[in-house]
């Protein structure tokens, strides 16, 4: 058990998501997916600013051209310019079904790797109708062969790169597969059973030593597991629903965390004020983060 992750920003968010450290910048981003909304904070001066977006924002990747991210909406992969809020459409993905786009994350070659989740009308359970996409450094999209998903999450890969850890939360598995340069993908094979636990895995991240951070929606923790899937360290946190962890900082030695208050009453979000805000806490001693790969695809392209 490690040191309980605290609130460095009340932010409320509905459904915080998609962290991400930015070297470059010394900033963190993230993203209220249902507030159609992107986040920065710079905790040098404790400073944070927002994007409206113009859908809901699943997911992002830094780009390596400068001031500029893709965007994972919820339709649709597009880039967008932080300067001058340009917004330059890629694709449509997943047109003909109920789903929008979820997890996400670049390999280490800069191809922007995501997810989809299926959104069923009313209260209706969520089917495994999803999938698991890439888009290549030319924006070609493809769909991985990886088996459908009714939410996708939990996109890392390890930091060879050799190894694409993903999950279908309601399964409560997180599961890996051998993962070339070339963009061939190897069987997939259970890394962590969490069958049996009061929540889902969520979002993950991987640090410098090849431990998988993961958020365990419903858990009220982050749970560190080495590379060969023993579990190693909590992370607990005031807030039932975390959602993504990010190894962030000039040091990437601090453990940042997001959260929702989706679905949670009225009653509970008074009484439990920090659900939906970014925590953070210093990492365990020696564990640091890998700066996050950044998408090499060009928005001149568009």
């Amino acid at each position: 058990m490690s040191n309980a992750a605290q609130p460095v920003v009340e932010a409320a968010n509905r459904l915080g998501e998609g962290v991400q450290w930015c070297p470059r910048t010394q900033a963190l981003y993230w993203t209220d997916i249902l507030a159609s909304t992107l986040w920065r904070y710079t905790p040098h001066d404790g400073a944070t600013r927002q994007w409206a977006m113009p859908e809901r924002l699943a997911s992002f990747a830094l780009c390596e051209a400068d001031g500029w991210l893709l965007l994972g909406l919820a339709s649709r992969l597009a880039f967008f310019n932080l300067d001058s809020g340009e917004l330059q459409p890629i694709a449509e993905v997943e047109g003909d079904l109920p789903t929008r786009l979820n997890d996400a994350v670049c390999d280490r070659q800069g191809r922007f790797v995501f997810g989809t989740m299926h959104e069923p009308e009313g209260n209706a359970p969520k089917q495994a109708i999803g999938g698991f996409y890439r888009l290549n450094t030319d924006l070609s999209l493809e769909r991985l062969p990886l088996p459908s998903v009714a939410i996708s999450n939990s996109l890392a890969f390890s930091p060879d790169g050799t190894t694409m850890y993903f999950c279908d939360s309601p399964t409560q598995r997180i599961q890996c597969c051998d993962y070339a340069a070339d963009g061939s993908l190897g069987a997939p094979r259970t890394f962590v059973d969490l069958a049996g636990i009061e929540g889902d895995p969520d979002g993950s991240t991987v640090d410098a030593e090849g431990g998988l951070w993961n958020a365990q929606w419903g858990m009220s923790r982050v749970v560190r597991y080495r590379a060969d899937g023993r579990e190693d360290t909590i992370v607990p946190l005031p807030a039932r629903q975390p959602t993504r962890p990010a190894l962030g900082g000039a040091a990437l030695d601090t453990l940042y965390i997001t959260s929702a208050r989706d679905g949670l009453s009225a009653a509970t979000v008074r009484d439990e004020p920090r659900n939906g805000a970014l925590f953070a806490t210093p990492a365990p001693a020696g564990v640091r983060g890998l700066a996050e790969a950044r998408f090499g695809g060009n928005p001149s392209l568009r």
